[in-house]
């Protein structure tokens, strides 16, 4: 089952990263100051993840495609992981809208 996870970073930001069922990276977080912060942010992600217009799909300066989550004010709320090709950027843009609504918030 997919989950969010919520963990703090080196820099003890708070941050989640939703994860597909088998265990795979999906989208990462920016870091929040709070941990409320950062689970309003997974709220976001719920919410916008059904439009495919929140998605900005974008190719990287060494050819890789990823994308961003971002939320009606056009601020980014997640970023996914580089995939080679589009085709990938898409399946992973299908598994956030797949994954998000139903997934369980965990601390880690």
């Amino acid at each position: 089952m997919a989950k969010f996870e919520i963990y703090k970073d080196a820099k003890s930001e708070h941050r989640f990263r939703l994860k597909a069922g088998n265990g795979q990276n999906i989208l990462a977080s920016e870091g929040y100051s709070s941990k409320a912060g950062c689970e309003n942010g997974i709220e976001s992600v719920r919410k916008n993840s059904q439009d495919d217009s929140r998605y900005d799909r974008k190719k990287s300066s060494n050819g890789k495609h990823y994308f961003n989550l971002k939320a009606s004010n056009g601020q980014v709320i997640g970023t996914s992981e580089m995939y080679e090709s589009s085709s990938g950027m898409e399946n992973g843009i299908d598994s956030v809208k797949t994954n998000a609504p139903d997934a369980e918030v965990v601390e880690v």
